[in-house]
This record gives C-alpha cells, structure tokens and sequence, in this order.
C-alpha cells in the first residue's frame, strides 16, 4: 500500500477520447471496518495476539519511551484518559 499526499495531474483529453476511467480509494473501502468487527464477535479474528501496555496521559514521556524500547509487532502502547 502507499500512494502520494499531492494532487495527481491528469491528462483529461487523453482519458476522455480512451474512455479510461479513473478510481481511487484510501486503502480500504467504507464497510471494511464493519466486516473487521463481525469477524471479531465471530471469533475468526484472534486479538488476543496483541500485548497492549496502557500509560495514563499524565505519563506520556514513559509510553513515548516504552514504545521506543519495544517496537516489535504486535506490542501495543497506548494512553488513556
């Protein structure tokens, strides 16, 4: 996946007489979160993968320093209120 933050200049007579059509989507389509919450509750999607460490937003500096000494996958931080 990847794309660019700029807008893209096309040649609009050239895509007109080609009868090219132009999509685009950023990375997934709308319902794709929806489909990914049912696979959860149905227990196809084991979250239980995931290590998550919790800082409360008092305690950023130590999450911004427990995140950087622990950058393997599937080990989370994250703040709370």
């Amino acid at each position: 996946m990847g794309g660019i933050r700029d807008d893209l200049a096309l040649p609009y007579m050239w895509l007109m007489r080609n009868s090219v059509t132009v999509r685009g989507q950023w990375m997934y389509p709308p319902a794709a979160n929806i489909e990914l919450i049912k696979l959860v509750r149905s227990g196809l999607l084991d979250l239980g993968i995931f290590e998550v460490t919790e800082f409360g937003l008092a305690d950023v500096q130590a999450a911004v320093d427990h995140a950087a000494s622990h950058p393997r996958s599937f080990q989370l931080t994250a703040l709370r209120l």
